[in-house]
């Protein structure tokens, strides 16, 4: 794991208030979206997922704006990269908000679909997320206080083919999303997840289906800073009506 364009940011002070993102990718993606918005809330963001070359972009177009960014890059499949970052975290200040955003979107008919493709949507989607959560916490624990936010899909809630494995992935990881919360949740981490219920607007959606895009119309997908402001809205509920779970969808949805 290595930080990304750029010096260091002072973060060794205690004030320095660090927002962690796993599962960054594209900047027209969920990912980037929530970077950007805690990063304008005055966060130093830390952006993590596979892809240096995309991570560095992001960390570069949240510095142009003059805010605080960094790169450490890993795979949420391994312990010990999470764990290293984790670390790495602690040089640059305190952790008070870890956002889970990565997921193994693997998609086959069920006769299709091999023992090894089902297993690693579930290293990504759910192991990833136990191993994220773990990292994140005890940081969140130290400092007594954070968000431990979890980005779901409609497959959390329901399985149809051809998503056998990710609908199966997802709904794991919202079990783990409550059992965190009720756990955690005391010890005043608010442990929460968030139903995307549609496609998103960004670029996987707008290469892979153009006309999907074409035919929902303005507004018919959801816009990825829409949704990054809903993750921070949780992060700034008073913790006498914490929610757990909200689901987003597009006004022309019927649900």
């Amino acid at each position: 794991m290595t930080e990304a364009v750029g010096s260091k940011q002072t973060g060794t002070e205690s004030g320095t208030r660090l927002a962690w993102i796993a599962g960054v990718g594209a900047s027209a993606g969920l990912g980037a979206a929530l970077a950007r918005r805690f990063a304008s809330e005055g966060f130093s963001v830390a952006v993590t997922g596979r892809s240096r070359e995309r991570l560095d972009a992001v960390v570069a177009e949240i510095r142009a704006t003059g805010g605080h960014a960094l790169a450490l890059s890993g795979d949420v499949t391994s312990e010990s990269d999470l764990n290293a970052i984790a670390r790495q975290l602690a040089e640059h200040g305190t952790l008070e908000v870890a956002i889970f955003n990565a997921a193994g979107a693997t998609r086959a008919p069920t006769l299709e679909l091999s023992a090894e493709q089902f297993e690693a949507a579930w290293r990504v989607t759910t192991l990833g997320g136990f191993l994220f959560a773990r990292a994140a916490l005890q940081p969140l624990l130290a400092a007594g206080r954070g968000s431990l936010l979890f980005t779901g899909a409609t497959a959390s809630l329901r399985g149809r083919p051809p998503f056998a494995a990710f609908a199966s992935a997802k709904a794991g990881l919202r079990s783990l999303a409550q059992s965190l919360a009720r756990e955690f949740g005391p010890r005043n981490i608010h442990v929460a997840h968030v139903v995307v219920d549609g496609g998103i607007d960004g670029e996987r959606l707008r290469s892979s289906s153009p006309q999907r895009v074409a035919e929902r119309g303005p507004d018919g997908l959801l816009n990825p800073d829409h949704i990054a402001d809903a993750y921070w809205h949780l992060h700034q509920q008073g913790r006498s009506a914490w929610s757990q779970e909200i689901d987003l969808r597009p006004f022309n949805e019927s649900f």
